[in-house]
């Protein structure tokens, strides 16, 4: 009988793996929590997002509504913020938290906020760079032997390197963002003095989101390293 052998370093992968199920949990715990917290002042996450639009002289950005839950995002390209039913029209904590943070976002799209300017640039480089790594790495792995393996290996390598790059220049744009959306909430009196903790720790949940992400892709481009240093 053959047996395949175990490739160890997939337990490289478990650490990431953990944060994110735990970065998951978090959110949608968060979520679910806050949504249910009715805001005092009875204010939507819509009417937030263009009070605070209005306020930075951006009353140009239309909202549209978007299908799903937690699919909220400003579009820097169609200078657009689309928000779901569950944040744009309810009044909740989560909801106005949320509404700000994206706000947040077209506020840095205005100000030219240098690492929401460069994930702007890598967004498609990212997408094309990423669709091709692992084949053009496993692709090479099996062909070690032949003299173009390795060189299909690093561009493997070098290509899933601009998607941790991605990742790792998201984290700021994301604490920014969020920064940003609790001070505009109580600067513009938007929230009520001590609903800004659930407004927090709905945030922070969201952003564990995004370290956890760098983490697995960081792991991954270790992982990939080893792989390409056994076939030598």
């Amino acid at each position: 009988m053959y047996f395949i052998p175990f490739d160890w370093t997939f337990l490289l992968l478990v650490p990431g793996m953990i944060v994110a199920a735990y970065a998951q949990f978090q959110v949608s715990s968060a979520y679910k929590a806050y949504s249910k917290v009715r805001t005092k002042n009875g204010i939507t996450g819509a009417e937030v997002a263009r009070t605070l639009l209005d306020s930075n002289g951006l009353s140009t950005i239309g909202i549209e509504g978007v299908a799903g839950n937690l699919t909220d995002h400003y579009d820097p390209r169609s200078k657009v913020m689309r928000l779901s039913q569950g944040v744009g029209q309810q009044a909740s904590i989560a909801a106005v938290g949320i509404a700000a943070h994206e706000t947040g976002h077209a506020i840095q799209d205005k100000e030219g906020y240098g690492p929401l300017r460069f994930r702007s640039f890598m967004v498609p480089i990212t997408g094309f760079a990423s669709n091709l790594a692992w084949p053009l790495f496993f692709l090479g792995f099996f062909f070690a032997q032949t003299s173009w393996g390795f060189a299909l290996m690093d561009l493997g390598i070098v290509l899933f390197s601009l998607a941790l790059l991605f990742n790792i220049i998201t984290l700021p744009v994301e604490f920014n963002a969020s920064k940003r959306a609790v001070e505009a909430l109580m600067d513009n009196h938007l929230i009520l003095p001590g609903e800004e903790i659930g407004v927090k720790k709905v945030l922070r949940a969201a952003a564990l989101t995004y370290v956890a992400a760098a983490l697995m892709s960081l792991l991954t481009l270790l992982r990939l390293l080893i792989l390409r240093g056994s076939r030598d």
